[in-house]
């Protein structure tokens, strides 16, 4: 990395969506995605700026930032100019005395790492109900002494993601109580833990290209010694990469920088649906 040269710098968006779905009704749904975002510099700019000790304000603008709420800039390292009219983009730029210093001591506390990820934003993204969840669902428990009847309803929702992307890794947790005896009538094949009595499904992946374009039911009846049972909520987990829910960018202002990569992925947190 020569004096003239642009520093190669990579962003991560990264996003987690906490959803509650009650029933089958859309409008209990209660839904909140955060979110943060992280520069990544790579090991030999603390040579470079040892080297040039007044470097190029970094300056980057983040796009869509109309959508963002609660945002929390590292009140260390970033600057914003609040008198901007454009609400949609927000430029920031970096204090770059402090970035050095910072990074400086990453590189002594980590002389092994090829890269050092610096937190720049943390934020909350304005939520519109059961539409900004990726996946919708709703369940429904018919309890019975002898027997439980589990439904789960799912449904892939492209109009929550920037760009159709699939969600990876899906799977449908449920506990089950009332003494279960024996599983049938399970579709699709699932995986009946007897010692901590809950049931497990997993799907590699739901997408629009999926079977029924991402909609679909996950069933089972369950025999029991015990019951009724007490209906528990469904957890959910998934990750994605390639997209954000927020549809956030980032560009670069000025000279003396490049992208190498910007990264976006989001994940379910606290993913939950109830009876």
């Amino acid at each position: 990395m020569g004096a003239q040269d642009t520093l190669p710098v990579a962003a991560a968006f990264t996003e987690t969506v906490n959803a509650y779905f009650k029933g089958a009704d859309p409008s209990k749904c209660i839904v909140k995605i955060t979110g943060e975002m992280v520069l990544s510099f790579p090991a030999g700019i603390t040579r470079h700026f040892a080297n040039n000790p007044s470097p190029a304000a970094l300056t980057f603008r983040v796009i869509n930032f109309s959508r963002l709420e609660h945002v929390l800039p590292n009140p260390q390292l970033l600057c914003c100019d609040n008198t901007q009219n454009d609400a949609n983009t927000k430029e920031f730029w970096v204090n770059m005395p402090n970035l050095m210093t910072h990074l400086k001591k990453v590189s002594e506390q980590k002389p092994q790492a090829t890269y050092y990820n610096v937190d720049m934003l943390k934020y909350q993204v304005s939520a519109q109900g059961i539409q900004s969840t990726p996946l919708n669902l709703a369940v429904n428990w018919r309890c019975e002494p002898a027997s439980t009847d589990l439904r789960i309803d799912y449904k892939y929702n492209t109009d929550a993601m920037t760009t159709a992307v699939a969600l990876n890794n899906v799977q449908f947790l449920v506990p089950i109580d009332g003494g279960v005896t024996k599983l049938q009538a399970v579709l699709p094949p699932a995986v009946w833990n007897a010692e901590q009595q809950r049931i497990l499904w997993k799907i590699p992946d739901i997408s629009q290209k999926s079977e029924n374009g991402g909609v679909g039911s996950l069933l089972a009846r369950f025999q029991l010694s015990e019951g009724p049972s007490k209906p528990s909520p469904l957890v959910v987990q998934f990750t994605s990469e390639g997209s954000t829910l927020s549809g956030c960018d980032i560009e670069l202002v000025g000279a003396g920088y490049r992208f190498s990569l910007i990264k976006k992925r989001f994940a379910a947190g606290k993913y939950l649906a109830d009876n």
